[in-house]
């Protein structure tokens, strides 16, 4: 995912909260892939499964670990 395809979705889900649509604003906003160093910092101090049950795009995290990585 590009740079403005992250802003563009963030925009939109910007305007959904101010919309007053929270639960759709952060379910969209969580289709933006996870920064790796930050899946890093919840998996060490939450845990895997807290950090699968967040929800967010792990692709970014994917590239950066390895799909074994989000498994162990």
């Amino acid at each position: 995912m590009t740079i403005d395809e992250e802003f563009e979705i963030s925009r939109k889900s910007w305007a959904l909260r101010e919309a007053g649509k929270v639960e759709e604003s952060r379910a969209l906003a969580k289709t933006i892939p996870m920064a790796p160093w930050m899946a890093k910092v919840f998996k060490e101090k939450k845990g895997l499964d807290f950090l699968l049950g967040m929800g967010w795009n792990m692709s970014a995290v994917e590239e950066a670990y390895g799909k074994e990585w989000l498994e162990h």
